[in-house]
Parts: C-alpha cells; sequence; structure tokens
C-alpha cells in the first residue's frame, strides 16, 4: 500500500513538474516569436510624389518585397508597403492592365452577413462557403480606390500587415490607394513580379 501511494506521489509530482515545464516552454516559444516579429524590419515608409510630373503611367508590384511601385515615364513617383495574397490565395504575377475603376468599389464574395438593422451576425464570411443565417443578408467589405487588373483581383485600399493576408487582391494604406487611383488611368499597365 505504502508503494503504491508513494508511486502515485512521484506520479503526480512528475505531472506537475511536466505540466510546469510545457507551460514554461509556451512561455519562451510566445517571447521568442515576440522578439522574432520586433527585429523583423520595418518596411521603408511610403511617399508621392507624382502630382505635376508628366509622362506614361505604370505600377509595379513586388510580391516579394511587398511593395508597390508608381512611375510617370522612367520616373518613380510614388511607394508603398502592401499586402498581397496569403497561402491558398496568392496573387497571380503577371503583366496586366488597369481594367476597372471604382471608387467605392465593395466585394461580392466576402464581407459580413448582418441583419434587417445592420447587426453583424457573421464577419468575415465568404459567399458561397459560409452558409447564410435566417432572416440575414450578405453585405460585402469595403474596397475604395479599387484599380481592377484582371478577373477577380485589384489594388484597393484596406489593412495592411507587415505580411501576406488577403485573398489575393493587393491591399494599400488609405492614402497611398488614392494617389495610384487618382493617377491610374484605363488601360494603365500593372506588372507584378515574384
Amino acid at each position: 500500500m505504502r508503494l503504491a501511494n508513494s508511486l502515485g506521489a512521484i506520479s503526480a509530482l512528475l505531472f506537475v513538474s511536466s505540466c510546469a515545464e510545457f507551460e514554461e516552454a509556451q512561455k519562451k516559444a510566445q517571447s521568442d516569436k515576440m522578439k522574432t516579429a520586433m527585429a523583423a524590419p520595418r518596411p521603408a515608409p511610403a511617399y508621392w510624389d507624382g502630382d505635376g510630373v508628366t509622362g506614361r503611367s505604370k505600377i509595379v508590384i513586388n510580391l516579394t518585397e511587398q511593395r508597390a511601385y508608381f512611375f510617370k515615364g522612367k520616373k518613380l513617383v510614388g511607394e508603398s508597403n502592401i499586402s498581397t495574397g496569403r497561402k491558398g490565395f496568392e496573387t497571380p504575377p503577371g503583366k496586366y492592365r488597369v481594367i476597372q475603376k471604382d471608387e467605392n468599389h465593395v466585394s461580392n464574395l466576402y464581407g459580413n452577413y448582418q441583419s434587417e438593422d445592420g447587426t453583424v451576425v457573421q464577419s468575415n464570411v465568404e459567399v458561397g462557403k459560409d452558409p447564410m443565417p435566417e432572416g440575414a443578408s450578405f453585405v460585402g467589405a469595403p474596397m475604395p480606390y479599387f484599380l481592377r487588373f484582371t478577373r477577380g483581383y485589384g489594388m484597393h485600399a484596406g489593412f495592411v500587415p507587415r505580411y501576406r493576408a488577403s485573398h489575393g487582391c493587393i491591399r494599400m494604406p488609405r492614402t497611398m490607394a488614392k494617389h495610384f487611383f487618382d493617377a491610374a488611368d484605363m488601360a494603365t499597365p500593372v506588372i507584378v513580379t515574384e
């Protein structure tokens, strides 16, 4: 009986010890993640210097750098941090042209389900994938200063974390999205590179 009690006590002590070690390891891993995120280089500041500059417009998107560049003629007049498509929703590299400009565009695929009084019932939904609750309606996510460059993909103002986070579109800070929108014409070349 004493042996069984002793083994039970030792087992309990080992369990508590392993739990404490596990929790400590989790805290260290979280701390290491935070240190890595803090040490990541900050993106270069965005800027616009294209007002009054003439020349043919061109937009270049660099997926590796997560940067957008606006040229007028051969002169670089604007640069911005961006957030492109995350894994499974990658932004397609290629040579395109602006085929639609819509200052107040809303998504027809992503958004929220809302009740009749405007209360969000379910957020961040995908039409056709997430079933709509009874009595709700779909409200598309706002995509201001939208420049469509191919079917299903475009550039617009939105949340810009320091990583790829979108469903494939190119998100930009609002101020920069407006500059790019105002300066781009229909058929402006958009080159997306890796």
